[in-house]
């Protein structure tokens, strides 16, 4: 990795840290536990589009540690763990396809971010009655995947000729 793509990895690791910081400070309250707007994955979805994969997972790994460890708990990152690496996978995967626009893997990243904090939230908790937030987090998320997904294609498309590492 040369000192540029490590100088915008830097920047993305302290631009997510700072929105995740936002999106803590927001009383957001929809009467589902855990619902957020995600934030943070608008600078996950703009690094996925032009510094990289291998870059992009650890941007994604350091903000959740970051985050957890300042914020929040072990229950919080091991369950922001689970979300997170369900979401880059589907993520990457729809991206590697080609067949989905940027918006398009943002939504699967909303979505399956929300499938697998259920699934950890499920383990713990030894309880299958979670599944009956899943439609509505699958709503939320791929509400919210709509609106990053179309904010980092504008950012993507403007700023792609900056990355060329």
């Amino acid at each position: 990795m040369n000192n540029r793509k490590i100088a915008f990895l830097g920047l993305f690791v302290a631009l997510a840290f700072v929105l995740s910081y936002i999106e803590y400070m927001l009383p957001l309250n929809i009467g589902i536990p855990g619902a957020k707007v995600g934030l943070a994955n608008l600078v996950v979805m703009v690094a996925l589009y032009t510094v990289g994969e291998k870059e992009t997972i650890s941007l994604s790994i350091i903000r959740v540690v970051l985050v957890g460890l300042t914020f929040g708990n072990l229950s919080m990152m091991l369950y922001s763990l689970a979300g997170a690496g369900l979401s880059l996978c589907a993520m990457l995967i729809a991206k590697r396809t080609g067949r989905f626009s940027v918006t398009g893997v943002s939504v699967l990243g909303g979505v399956f971010h929300n499938i697998g904090q259920i699934i950890v939230a499920m383990l713990v908790l030894e309880t299958e009655s979670l599944l009956y937030y899943l439609p509505f987090l699958i709503v939320i998320g791929t509400i919210t995947g709509v609106l990053i997904g179309f904010v980092a294609n504008l950012i993507t498309t403007r700023v792609k000729g900056v990355f060329k590492m």
